[in-house]
Protein backbone atom coordinates (compact mmCIF):
# COMPACT_ATOMS: atom_id res chain seq x y z
CA UNK A 1 0.00 0.00 0.00
CA UNK A 2 1.35 3.09 -0.71
CA UNK A 3 -0.11 6.80 0.36
CA UNK A 4 0.05 10.30 -0.52
CA UNK A 5 0.40 12.61 2.24
CA UNK A 6 -0.71 16.49 1.56
CA UNK A 7 -0.39 18.82 4.48
CA UNK A 8 1.56 22.50 4.99
CA UNK A 9 2.75 21.69 8.20
CA UNK A 10 6.25 19.67 8.05
CA UNK A 11 5.56 18.23 12.12
CA UNK A 12 2.13 16.57 10.69
CA UNK A 13 3.58 15.04 7.46
CA UNK A 14 6.50 13.77 9.74
CA UNK A 15 3.98 12.73 12.35
CA UNK A 16 1.37 10.69 9.70
CA UNK A 17 4.81 9.36 7.46
CA UNK A 18 5.82 7.72 10.81
CA UNK A 19 3.14 6.31 12.20
CA UNK A 20 1.79 4.64 8.89
CA UNK A 21 5.48 3.44 8.44
CA UNK A 22 5.08 1.64 11.95
CA UNK A 23 2.04 -0.04 10.52
CA UNK A 24 4.04 -1.28 7.46
CA UNK A 25 2.52 1.27 5.22
CA UNK A 26 5.10 3.37 2.58
CA UNK A 27 4.04 7.10 1.76
CA UNK A 28 5.16 10.33 0.19
CA UNK A 29 4.35 13.81 1.29
CA UNK A 30 3.72 16.51 -0.59
CA UNK A 31 3.65 20.19 1.12
CA UNK A 32 0.72 21.44 -1.00
CA UNK A 33 -1.36 20.85 -3.61
CA UNK A 34 0.69 22.06 -6.41
CA UNK A 35 3.62 19.51 -5.29
CA UNK A 36 0.51 16.79 -5.03
CA UNK A 37 -0.24 16.88 -8.95
CA UNK A 38 3.20 16.45 -9.84
CA UNK A 39 3.26 13.15 -7.61
CA UNK A 40 -0.13 12.04 -8.60
CA UNK A 41 1.08 12.45 -12.14
CA UNK A 42 4.01 10.61 -11.87
CA UNK A 43 3.18 7.58 -8.94
CA UNK A 44 0.07 4.96 -8.73
CA UNK A 45 -1.03 5.46 -4.82
CA UNK A 46 -3.64 4.18 -3.33
CA UNK A 47 -4.69 6.66 -1.17
CA UNK A 48 -4.25 10.41 -0.34
CA UNK A 49 -4.47 12.11 2.89
CA UNK A 50 -5.13 15.80 2.04
CA UNK A 51 -5.03 19.42 4.66
CA UNK A 52 -8.14 21.13 3.75
CA UNK A 53 -6.06 24.39 4.87
CA UNK A 54 -2.85 25.07 2.34
CA UNK A 55 -1.56 28.05 0.38
CA UNK A 56 -1.63 28.12 -3.37
CA UNK A 57 -3.91 25.09 -3.82
CA UNK A 58 -6.20 23.99 -0.91
CA UNK A 59 -7.42 21.07 -0.21
CA UNK A 60 -10.74 21.39 -1.71
CA UNK A 61 -9.21 22.23 -5.17
CA UNK A 62 -6.89 19.33 -5.00
CA UNK A 63 -9.66 17.19 -4.70
CA UNK A 64 -11.71 18.83 -7.15
CA UNK A 65 -8.55 18.10 -9.62
CA UNK A 66 -8.28 14.62 -8.50
CA UNK A 67 -11.68 13.50 -9.14
CA UNK A 68 -11.88 15.55 -13.02
CA UNK A 69 -8.65 13.74 -13.89
CA UNK A 70 -10.17 10.34 -13.02
CA UNK A 71 -7.56 9.15 -10.67
CA UNK A 72 -10.16 6.58 -8.39
CA UNK A 73 -7.57 6.53 -4.74
CA UNK A 74 -9.76 7.10 -2.20
CA UNK A 75 -9.26 10.78 -0.46
CA UNK A 76 -9.62 11.31 2.56
CA UNK A 77 -9.57 14.91 4.24
CA UNK A 78 -7.70 16.51 7.35
CA UNK A 79 -8.37 19.50 8.82
CA UNK A 80 -8.44 21.40 12.11
CA UNK A 81 -11.65 23.43 11.39
CA UNK A 82 -13.97 21.15 12.26
CA UNK A 83 -17.14 22.80 10.17
CA UNK A 84 -19.75 20.93 9.10
CA UNK A 85 -19.65 22.60 5.84
CA UNK A 86 -16.26 21.98 5.20
CA UNK A 87 -17.15 18.55 5.64
CA UNK A 88 -20.02 18.61 3.59
CA UNK A 89 -17.53 20.48 0.79
CA UNK A 90 -15.30 17.66 0.96
CA UNK A 91 -17.14 14.90 0.75
CA UNK A 92 -18.91 16.92 -2.63
CA UNK A 93 -15.89 17.01 -4.53
CA UNK A 94 -14.89 13.55 -4.08
CA UNK A 95 -13.38 12.68 -0.51
CA UNK A 96 -14.84 9.04 0.95
CA UNK A 97 -14.17 10.52 4.27
CA UNK A 98 -13.30 13.65 6.66
CA UNK A 99 -11.12 13.50 10.09
CA UNK A 100 -10.75 16.89 12.28
CA UNK A 101 -7.18 18.11 14.07
CA UNK A 102 -5.80 16.99 16.49
CA UNK A 103 -7.05 13.29 15.49
CA UNK A 104 -5.92 9.72 16.93
CA UNK A 105 -3.42 7.88 14.28
CA UNK A 106 -4.83 4.50 15.17
CA UNK A 107 -8.11 5.60 14.13
CA UNK A 108 -6.98 7.23 10.94
CA UNK A 109 -5.11 4.37 9.89
CA UNK A 110 -8.12 2.06 11.16
CA UNK A 111 -10.25 4.30 8.41
CA UNK A 112 -7.10 4.17 5.45
CA UNK A 113 -7.57 0.80 5.35
CA UNK A 114 -11.04 0.02 4.96
CA UNK A 115 -11.35 2.73 2.39
CA UNK A 116 -8.72 1.52 0.35
CA UNK A 117 -9.90 -2.40 0.95
CA UNK A 118 -13.27 -1.00 -0.47
CA UNK A 119 -11.62 0.40 -3.65
CA UNK A 120 -9.83 -2.76 -4.13
CA UNK A 121 -13.02 -4.92 -3.62
CA UNK A 122 -14.46 -2.61 -6.52
CA UNK A 123 -12.09 -2.90 -8.39
CA UNK A 124 -11.56 -6.81 -8.27
CA UNK A 125 -15.66 -6.76 -8.85
CA UNK A 126 -15.30 -4.79 -11.79
CA UNK A 127 -12.17 -6.62 -13.57
CA UNK A 128 -14.33 -9.89 -13.14
CA UNK A 129 -17.25 -8.58 -14.75
CA UNK A 130 -15.61 -7.90 -17.28
CA UNK A 131 -13.72 -10.90 -17.77
CA UNK A 132 -15.64 -13.31 -19.84
CA UNK A 133 -13.31 -16.37 -20.41
CA UNK A 134 -14.19 -19.62 -18.87
CA UNK A 135 -10.56 -21.02 -19.30
CA UNK A 136 -9.74 -18.77 -15.79
CA UNK A 137 -11.50 -21.71 -14.00
CA UNK A 138 -9.05 -24.45 -14.69
CA UNK A 139 -6.36 -25.14 -12.82
CA UNK A 140 -2.37 -25.22 -13.60
CA UNK A 141 -1.64 -29.17 -13.99
CA UNK A 142 0.90 -31.77 -14.82
CA UNK A 143 4.06 -33.69 -13.91
CA UNK A 144 5.88 -33.65 -17.48
CA UNK A 145 9.32 -32.32 -17.82
CA UNK A 146 7.80 -29.76 -19.68
CA UNK A 147 5.27 -28.75 -17.52
CA UNK A 148 8.01 -29.02 -14.11
CA UNK A 149 10.25 -26.44 -16.07
CA UNK A 150 7.31 -23.55 -16.79
CA UNK A 151 6.64 -24.26 -12.68
CA UNK A 152 10.49 -23.47 -12.02
CA UNK A 153 10.18 -20.37 -14.22
CA UNK A 154 6.94 -19.23 -12.48
CA UNK A 155 8.48 -19.38 -8.85
CA UNK A 156 11.66 -17.88 -10.28
CA UNK A 157 9.67 -14.83 -11.02
CA UNK A 158 7.10 -15.30 -8.50
CA UNK A 159 8.97 -12.14 -6.76
CA UNK A 160 9.46 -9.66 -9.48
CA UNK A 161 7.03 -7.69 -11.94
CA UNK A 162 8.94 -8.68 -14.99
CA UNK A 163 7.10 -8.23 -18.09
CA UNK A 164 6.59 -11.95 -19.66
CA UNK A 165 5.41 -13.19 -22.34
CA UNK A 166 3.61 -16.60 -22.83
CA UNK A 167 3.57 -18.21 -26.37
CA UNK A 168 1.76 -21.70 -27.56
CA UNK A 169 -0.72 -22.88 -29.88
CA UNK A 170 -4.70 -22.14 -29.32
CA UNK A 171 -6.25 -24.49 -26.38
CA UNK A 172 -2.31 -25.24 -24.42
CA UNK A 173 -3.86 -22.98 -21.68
CA UNK A 174 -2.05 -20.01 -21.81
CA UNK A 175 -4.44 -17.68 -19.55
CA UNK A 176 -4.34 -20.58 -17.16
CA UNK A 177 -0.49 -20.19 -16.54
CA UNK A 178 -0.62 -16.08 -16.47
CA UNK A 179 -3.29 -16.64 -13.66
CA UNK A 180 -0.63 -18.92 -11.71
CA UNK A 181 2.03 -16.12 -12.80
CA UNK A 182 -0.74 -13.68 -11.00
CA UNK A 183 -1.48 -15.98 -8.14
CA UNK A 184 2.21 -16.31 -7.38
CA UNK A 185 3.22 -12.52 -7.80
CA UNK A 186 3.62 -9.62 -5.50
CA UNK A 187 0.06 -8.44 -6.80
CA UNK A 188 -1.64 -11.52 -6.49
CA UNK A 189 -4.36 -9.37 -4.10
CA UNK A 190 -4.73 -6.99 -6.59
CA UNK A 191 -7.43 -7.51 -9.81
CA UNK A 192 -6.87 -9.76 -12.77
CA UNK A 193 -7.45 -8.11 -16.04
CA UNK A 194 -7.68 -10.22 -19.15
CA UNK A 195 -8.25 -8.93 -22.65
CA UNK A 196 -8.49 -10.63 -26.05
CA UNK A 197 -6.78 -8.96 -28.32
CA UNK A 198 -8.58 -10.83 -31.11
CA UNK A 199 -11.73 -10.37 -30.00
CA UNK A 200 -12.21 -6.87 -30.02
CA UNK A 201 -12.89 -4.81 -32.59
CA UNK A 202 -10.18 -2.40 -33.89
CA UNK A 203 -12.20 0.39 -33.68
CA UNK A 204 -13.30 -0.18 -29.82
CA UNK A 205 -9.95 -1.81 -29.01
CA UNK A 206 -7.89 1.48 -28.03
CA UNK A 207 -10.82 2.49 -25.64
CA UNK A 208 -11.09 -0.72 -23.77
CA UNK A 209 -7.15 -0.86 -23.03
CA UNK A 210 -6.86 3.04 -22.25
CA UNK A 211 -10.24 4.25 -21.57
CA UNK A 212 -11.54 8.01 -22.60
CA UNK A 213 -13.70 11.18 -21.26
CA UNK A 214 -17.07 11.94 -21.55
CA UNK A 215 -16.96 13.47 -24.90
CA UNK A 216 -14.22 11.88 -26.26
CA UNK A 217 -16.08 10.95 -29.17
CA UNK A 218 -19.95 10.68 -30.67
CA UNK A 219 -21.44 8.32 -28.13
CA UNK A 220 -19.02 8.51 -25.04
CA UNK A 221 -21.83 9.92 -22.48
CA UNK A 222 -19.93 9.60 -19.81
CA UNK A 223 -16.15 8.76 -18.39
CA UNK A 224 -14.66 4.52 -18.58
CA UNK A 225 -12.47 3.39 -17.14
CA UNK A 226 -9.92 1.49 -19.25
CA UNK A 227 -8.36 -2.15 -18.49
CA UNK A 228 -4.88 -0.72 -18.19
CA UNK A 229 -6.27 2.01 -15.14
CA UNK A 230 -8.44 -1.00 -14.21
CA UNK A 231 -5.47 -3.31 -13.25
CA UNK A 232 -3.62 -0.85 -11.31
CA UNK A 233 -2.36 -3.04 -8.77
CA UNK A 234 -3.22 -6.17 -10.02
CA UNK A 235 -1.95 -8.06 -13.57
CA UNK A 236 -2.79 -6.87 -17.24
CA UNK A 237 -3.28 -10.10 -19.35
CA UNK A 238 -2.99 -9.22 -23.23
CA UNK A 239 -3.81 -12.52 -24.62
CA UNK A 240 -3.40 -12.72 -28.74
CA UNK A 241 -1.00 -9.83 -29.12
CA UNK A 242 -0.01 -10.81 -31.73
CA UNK A 243 -2.98 -9.91 -33.28
CA UNK A 244 -2.29 -6.38 -32.43
CA UNK A 245 -3.24 -3.39 -34.86
CA UNK A 246 0.68 -1.71 -36.24
CA UNK A 247 -1.23 1.60 -35.36
CA UNK A 248 -1.49 0.42 -31.78
CA UNK A 249 1.53 -1.22 -30.93
CA UNK A 250 3.25 1.96 -30.38
CA UNK A 251 1.14 3.37 -27.71
CA UNK A 252 1.49 -0.04 -26.10
CA UNK A 253 5.47 -0.02 -26.25
CA UNK A 254 5.04 3.67 -25.18
CA UNK A 255 3.04 2.25 -22.24
CA UNK A 256 5.60 0.39 -21.25
CA UNK A 257 8.57 2.35 -21.30
CA UNK A 258 7.00 4.99 -19.43
CA UNK A 259 4.52 3.33 -17.32
CA UNK A 260 1.83 5.73 -17.94
CA UNK A 261 -1.29 5.89 -19.80
CA UNK A 262 -3.58 8.67 -21.35
CA UNK A 263 -7.34 7.99 -21.92
CA UNK A 264 -8.79 8.89 -25.01
CA UNK A 265 -10.18 12.53 -25.16
CA UNK A 266 -7.90 13.51 -21.86
CA UNK A 267 -4.56 15.07 -21.76
CA UNK A 268 -3.53 14.21 -18.18
CA UNK A 269 -0.84 11.12 -18.31
CA UNK A 270 -1.64 8.58 -15.40
CA UNK A 271 0.72 6.48 -13.73
CA UNK A 272 -0.50 2.60 -13.47
CA UNK A 273 1.45 -0.20 -11.34
CA UNK A 274 0.15 -3.06 -13.17
CA UNK A 275 1.97 -6.40 -14.19
CA UNK A 276 2.10 -6.95 -18.01
CA UNK A 277 1.60 -10.27 -19.30
CA UNK A 278 1.32 -11.20 -23.05
CA UNK A 279 0.31 -14.20 -24.50
CA UNK A 280 0.40 -15.48 -28.65
CA UNK A 281 -0.26 -18.75 -30.85
CA UNK A 282 1.70 -16.64 -33.31
CA UNK A 283 4.94 -16.56 -34.07
CA UNK A 284 5.85 -13.12 -33.52
CA UNK A 285 9.40 -13.36 -34.46
CA UNK A 286 8.07 -14.21 -37.78
CA UNK A 287 5.73 -11.44 -37.74
CA UNK A 288 8.75 -9.15 -37.01
CA UNK A 289 10.32 -10.21 -40.04
CA UNK A 290 6.81 -9.54 -41.96
CA UNK A 291 7.11 -6.20 -40.63
CA UNK A 292 3.80 -6.62 -38.79
CA UNK A 293 4.97 -6.72 -35.63
CA UNK A 294 7.44 -4.22 -33.75
CA UNK A 295 10.80 -5.23 -33.09
CA UNK A 296 10.95 -3.13 -30.34
CA UNK A 297 7.38 -3.80 -28.93
CA UNK A 298 8.75 -7.46 -29.28
CA UNK A 299 11.98 -7.00 -27.03
CA UNK A 300 9.78 -5.39 -24.65
CA UNK A 301 7.61 -8.07 -23.72
CA UNK A 302 9.60 -10.85 -24.50
CA UNK A 303 11.60 -9.88 -20.94
CA UNK A 304 10.84 -13.73 -19.54
CA UNK A 305 9.58 -15.97 -21.70
CA UNK A 306 7.42 -19.29 -21.02
CA UNK A 307 6.54 -21.78 -24.09
CA UNK A 308 3.55 -24.06 -23.26
CA UNK A 309 4.06 -27.42 -25.88
CA UNK A 310 0.66 -28.81 -27.46
CA UNK A 311 -0.85 -31.71 -25.30
CA UNK A 312 0.39 -34.74 -28.01
CA UNK A 313 3.73 -33.31 -26.65
CA UNK A 314 2.90 -34.22 -22.60
CA UNK A 315 0.74 -37.04 -22.97
CA UNK A 316 1.40 -38.21 -19.23
CA UNK A 317 -0.30 -35.29 -18.23
CA UNK A 318 -3.68 -36.00 -19.47
CA UNK A 319 -4.33 -38.31 -16.99
CA UNK A 320 -4.47 -35.58 -14.32
CA UNK A 321 -5.93 -32.83 -16.37
CA UNK A 322 -8.97 -35.15 -17.26
CA UNK A 323 -9.36 -36.17 -13.82
CA UNK A 324 -9.21 -31.95 -12.69
CA UNK A 325 -11.30 -31.43 -15.98
CA UNK A 326 -14.14 -33.84 -14.51
CA UNK A 327 -14.30 -33.12 -11.08
CA UNK A 328 -15.32 -29.26 -12.46
CA UNK A 329 -17.96 -30.78 -15.10
CA UNK A 330 -19.59 -32.88 -12.27
CA UNK A 331 -19.74 -29.48 -9.91
CA UNK A 332 -21.20 -27.75 -12.39
CA UNK A 333 -23.83 -30.26 -14.06
CA UNK A 334 -24.51 -32.13 -10.63
CA UNK A 335 -23.30 -35.06 -11.90
CA UNK A 336 -21.33 -38.26 -9.38
CA UNK A 337 -18.65 -39.87 -12.83
CA UNK A 338 -16.11 -41.59 -10.52
CA UNK A 339 -13.48 -41.98 -13.66
CA UNK A 340 -12.66 -43.48 -16.50
CA UNK A 341 -12.68 -46.68 -17.48
CA UNK A 342 -9.19 -48.28 -18.29
CA UNK A 343 -9.81 -48.56 -22.10
CA UNK A 344 -11.20 -44.79 -22.11
CA UNK A 345 -7.67 -43.36 -20.67
CA UNK A 346 -5.84 -45.14 -23.12
CA UNK A 347 -7.98 -43.88 -26.12
CA UNK A 348 -7.45 -40.57 -24.28
CA UNK A 349 -3.56 -40.56 -23.83
CA UNK A 350 -3.07 -42.06 -27.66
CA UNK A 351 -5.40 -39.10 -28.91
CA UNK A 352 -3.23 -36.56 -30.64
CA UNK A 353 -5.28 -33.39 -29.66
CA UNK A 354 -4.61 -30.86 -32.25
CA UNK A 355 -6.99 -28.78 -30.41
CA UNK A 356 -5.38 -29.23 -26.98
CA UNK A 357 -6.86 -29.12 -23.54
CA UNK A 358 -9.56 -27.07 -25.15
CA UNK A 359 -10.30 -29.98 -27.42
CA UNK A 360 -9.90 -32.22 -24.10
CA UNK A 361 -12.56 -30.52 -22.05
CA UNK A 362 -14.94 -30.12 -25.32
CA UNK A 363 -14.87 -34.15 -25.47
CA UNK A 364 -15.17 -35.15 -21.26
CA UNK A 365 -18.09 -32.31 -21.17
CA UNK A 366 -19.79 -34.13 -23.96
CA UNK A 367 -18.83 -37.47 -22.40
CA UNK A 368 -20.07 -36.73 -18.74
CA UNK A 369 -23.95 -35.63 -20.59
CA UNK A 370 -23.99 -38.45 -22.21
CA UNK A 371 -22.29 -41.56 -20.08
CA UNK A 372 -24.78 -43.61 -18.09
CA UNK A 373 -22.42 -45.29 -15.56
CA UNK A 374 -20.29 -44.31 -12.59
CA UNK A 375 -17.38 -44.39 -15.33
CA UNK A 376 -16.65 -42.68 -18.61
CA UNK A 377 -16.02 -46.08 -21.14
CA UNK A 378 -14.08 -45.61 -24.45
CA UNK A 379 -17.42 -45.29 -26.31
CA UNK A 380 -18.81 -42.35 -24.17
CA UNK A 381 -15.74 -40.43 -25.97
CA UNK A 382 -16.78 -39.14 -29.13
CA UNK A 383 -12.72 -38.07 -30.89
CA UNK A 384 -14.18 -37.30 -34.05
CA UNK A 385 -13.19 -33.70 -35.52
CA UNK A 386 -9.65 -33.33 -34.64
CA UNK A 387 -8.07 -35.02 -37.57
CA UNK A 388 -10.77 -32.94 -39.67
CA UNK A 389 -9.10 -29.96 -38.56
CA UNK A 390 -5.74 -30.97 -38.51
CA UNK A 391 -3.72 -29.76 -41.69
CA UNK A 392 -1.97 -32.67 -43.38
CA UNK A 393 1.87 -31.90 -43.95
CA UNK A 394 2.97 -32.40 -47.42
CA UNK A 395 5.08 -35.48 -46.64
CA UNK A 396 2.21 -36.75 -44.66
CA UNK A 397 -0.03 -39.57 -47.20
CA UNK A 398 -4.18 -39.45 -46.43
CA UNK A 399 -5.18 -42.69 -45.73
CA UNK A 400 -9.05 -43.99 -46.79
CA UNK A 401 -11.50 -45.66 -45.16
CA UNK A 402 -9.89 -49.45 -46.26
CA UNK A 403 -6.33 -47.94 -45.00
CA UNK A 404 -7.48 -47.28 -41.83
CA UNK A 405 -5.37 -49.47 -38.70
CA UNK A 406 -6.66 -50.32 -35.85
CA UNK A 407 -5.71 -48.69 -32.47
CA UNK A 408 -3.51 -51.52 -31.45
CA UNK A 409 -1.96 -51.41 -34.95
CA UNK A 410 -1.62 -48.05 -34.61
CA UNK A 411 0.53 -48.66 -31.15
CA UNK A 412 2.45 -51.31 -32.80
CA UNK A 413 4.01 -49.18 -35.61
CA UNK A 414 4.35 -46.23 -33.04
CA UNK A 415 6.62 -48.51 -30.59
CA UNK A 416 8.56 -50.62 -33.58
CA UNK A 417 9.37 -46.37 -35.41
CA UNK A 418 10.20 -45.29 -32.12
CA UNK A 419 12.83 -48.09 -30.96
CA UNK A 420 14.20 -48.18 -34.40
CA UNK A 421 14.70 -44.25 -34.43
CA UNK A 422 16.63 -44.74 -30.64
CA UNK A 423 18.28 -48.44 -31.87
CA UNK A 424 16.72 -50.25 -29.65
CA UNK A 425 16.90 -47.55 -26.09
CA UNK A 426 13.67 -48.24 -24.77
CA UNK A 427 13.99 -45.15 -22.44
CA UNK A 428 14.85 -42.96 -24.72
CA UNK A 429 11.82 -44.38 -27.14
CA UNK A 430 8.99 -44.40 -24.44
CA UNK A 431 10.05 -40.51 -23.44
CA UNK A 432 9.14 -39.84 -27.11
CA UNK A 433 6.05 -42.13 -27.09
CA UNK A 434 5.39 -40.04 -24.37
CA UNK A 435 4.73 -43.01 -21.79
CA UNK A 436 6.64 -44.48 -19.11
CA UNK A 437 9.95 -46.93 -19.47
CA UNK A 438 7.24 -49.70 -17.70
CA UNK A 439 4.79 -48.73 -19.70
CA UNK A 440 6.65 -49.76 -22.69
CA UNK A 441 7.98 -52.67 -21.94
CA UNK A 442 4.50 -53.82 -20.92
CA UNK A 443 2.93 -53.09 -24.71
CA UNK A 444 6.15 -54.86 -26.28
CA UNK A 445 5.38 -58.07 -23.75
CA UNK A 446 1.54 -57.40 -24.99
CA UNK A 447 1.84 -57.56 -28.24
CA UNK A 448 4.88 -59.64 -28.59
CA UNK A 449 6.74 -57.85 -30.55
CA UNK A 450 10.30 -59.34 -30.99
CA UNK A 451 12.72 -56.64 -30.90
Amino acid sequence: MKILIVDDEPNIRDLMHRYLSLDGIDSDCAENGLSAQRMLSEVAYDACLVDLKMPGMDGLSLISWVRSEGFRMPIIMISAHGEISDAVSALKEGAQDYIVKPFDPEELVIRLKKLVEAQHLRNLVESETRNNSEEDKQIFVGESASIKRIKDVINKISDTNSTVLITGESGTGKEVVAREIHASSPVKEGPFVAINIGGVPENLLESELFGYEKGAFTGAVSRKTGMFELASGGTLFLDEIGDMPLSLQVKILRVLQDRKITRLGGTAAMPINARIIAATNKDLEQRVREGIFREDLFYRLNVVRIVIPPLRERREDIPLLAAGILKRFNRQMGHKVTGFSADALALLCSHEFYGNVRELENILERAVIFTSGDEIQSDDLDLRGSVSLHTLSKDEPKISDAEAKSLKDVEIDAIIRALHRWEGNRTRAAEELGISRRTLINKIAEYDLNL
